[in-house]
């Protein structure tokens, strides 16, 4: 929260999707940093630790979400941020990752899962509620 506003990373090779979700995003007060693949952002992390991440699965690879998400929970520094999966992969390929509980969930390393499009409201709700989260647990010192 570098001027106070929560931070979400959008991790998307689809510059339209980054375009529209930051746009949502900054319309509710977050301040978004973007990225266009895995690479930009842990670049984008090691120079500052959002609040939040949004990754797409298919970027350069098929799970390139995935991998991203087991880095980034596997590091110290980030394993309390929150990641949301935001994916098309059902629609495109027919191949469903939808989590059917929470294990699902913990298996992937997300907090949540979104097919796209996005329903922007349910999508808000998830992001509000895991932001809260996380800083209650800072407050706490978790």
């Amino acid at each position: 929260m570098a001027d106070g506003r929560p931070a979400i990373l959008l991790v998307d090779d689809d510059p339209d999707f980054l375009d529209l979700v930051q746009e949502v995003l900054e319309g509710r007060g977050y301040r978004v940093i973007r990225a266009s693949s895995p690479a930009d952002a842990l670049a984008a992390v090691a120079r500052e630790i959002p609040d939040l991440i949004v990754t797409d699965l298919m970027m350069t690879s098929l799970d390139s979400g995935f991998a991203l998400a087991r880095q980034l929970k596997a590091d110290p520094r980030l394993a309390a941020v929150p990641v949301v999966v935001a994916t098309a992969v059902a629609k495109k390929l027919g191949i469903s990752f939808l989590p059917g509980n929470a294990g699902d969930l913990e298996a992937m390393k997300a907090d949540a899962y979104f097919e796209k499009p996005l329903d922007p409201d349910a999508f808000l709700r998830k992001v509000s509620e895991l932001i809260s989260r996380r800083e209650d647990a800072k407050r706490r010192g978790i």
